[in-house]
């Protein structure tokens, strides 16, 4: 069985040491009976502050930093977030789900305004545990299958790189839903089919510039 898909968690270790605090003593300066005192709360004392003087100030976006900007049907216009003075890159996203609702796959599609024979482009990611040698397999609407194969993996998981020609592109807009297919490593007798669907892709791609 694949595992399902997650981003990768950072995790941040905060270590604090408490302050120690040191009381001088001396002896014989006070009487020892003498009562301990010690000064009243005063209303209004300085440097109070009422709740309204503060500031719980406001997030900082950080260059890197995906967000979703726009969603057409099953699709998101994902984003991430550029140095000032510059355009955000962007590109249609959809998370893919087993039949569990488990997130198990991604692919990430964007138009290309020089990439010859393939007008657009697509990056799918799937689990470590997907066997490679299998490759994958997409098709649309139950037509043509066509098999990819995994470029590299990292930690995140296996990732295809795919170009898809005008007429395939065409397919997309045309279409009602895609199926991606993979085989586990641990089960290479078995299959995964997720679906993909094409609801909102026409618009989506539309919006997403040329890179």
């Amino acid at each position: 069985m694949l595992k399902t898909l997650s981003p990768l968690l950072i995790a941040a270790l905060l270590a604090s040491a408490p302050a120690a605090f040191a009381q001088d003593t001396t002896e014989d300066t006070a009487p020892t009976d003498a009562p301990a005192t010690e000064p009243a709360p005063t209303e209004g004392a300085e440097g109070a502050q009422a709740p309204g003087d503060l500031s719980l100030g406001e997030p900082i976006d950080q260059v890197g930093q995906p967000y979703i900007r726009e969603e057409f049907g099953d699709w998101a216009l994902r984003c991430l977030r550029a140095a000032e003075g510059q355009d955000d890159p962007c590109q249609l996203y959809q998370l893919l789900m087993d039949e569990n609702d488990n997130a198990v796959a991604e692919i990430s599609m964007f138009p290309l305004a020089n990439g010859g024979e393939a007008a657009a482009g697509a990056t799918i990611v799937v689990p470590l545990e997907t066997l490679l040698t299998q490759q994958l397999t997409m098709t649309v609407d139950g037509g043509q299958a066509r098999r990819y194969p995994f470029t590299f993996c990292n930690p995140a998981g296996c990732v295809a790189r795919v170009g898809f020609t005008t007429e395939e592109v065409n397919l997309f807009k045309r279409g009602s839903a895609a199926n991606l297919r993979m085989v586990p490593a641990g089960a290479p007798d078995q299959e995964v089919i997720l679906n993909l669907s094409l609801n909102g892709f026409t618009a989506g791609f539309e919006t997403t510039d040329a890179q």
